[in-house]
């Protein structure tokens, strides 16, 4: 008689997550040093937007995918193609003769519906950790305050002061990736993140 035997799969690879975040947080901080007016749009943005915040988000996506995370898949994968997109956004109208150069209000639009999809994908955070609820929560500020500044015409000041908002979502999320590292190696909450008891 032959007896059922039971195999387990056990995930050894790594977690990807910090990588998503770090490349969301560490670009979202230089685009938003440029909001609060310390230097001008520059090539480190764009360099930044197309290989960190974009591409490096897209394959932390797709790592946690083969995790079967689906909402750090969703995440990660959707706002890197949004760095991706910001930046052919700035540079096609320059390298392609006749594409129109988006409009406040069309700009406007663009960020306010990246606004809504945070919000939305802030409630599952939730179902996460406090630190995530921190920098979904201060992105929909920060996407919704860009959409207004754009939609509205407003001040300089109130530009810098949505860069300086886009700052401490930035470092939220640079705060939360190196967390996750940290905790990881030396095996205790060295950086707590507050995680949701499920």
């Amino acid at each position: 008689m032959n007896e059922a035997t039971t195999t387990q799969l056990k995930d050894t690879t790594a977690n990807p997550a910090p990588l998503g975040l770090l490349g969301f947080g560490m670009t979202t901080v230089l685009l938003n040093l440029h909001n609060a007016g310390y230097f001008e749009l520059n090539s480190m943005i764009l360099a930044m937007g197309l290989c960190y915040g974009g591409t490096a988000q897209i394959i932390a996506g797709i790592m946690e995918w083969k995790k079967g995370n689906t909402f750090a898949t969703t995440a990660f994968i959707s706002y890197g193609f949004f760095w991706l997109s910001l930046v052919a956004l700035m540079l096609l109208p320059k390298v392609i003769p006749g594409v129109v150069p988006a409009t406040p209000i069309a700009m406007a639009a663009y960020l306010a519906l990246w606004g809504l999809f945070s919000a939305v994908m802030f409630l599952g955070t939730f179902r996460i950790s406090r630190a995530l609820q921190f920098v979904f929560g201060t992105l929909t500020i920060l996407f919704f305050m860009l959409a207004f500044g754009d939609y509205t015409v407003v001040s300089v000041g109130f530009k810098h002061v949505t860069g300086y908002e886009g700052i401490v979502c930035g470092l939220g999320a640079i705060y939360t990736g190196l967390a996750q590292v940290l905790n990881e190696l030396f095996g205790e909450i060295v950086l707590p993140l507050g995680l949701s008891k499920k």
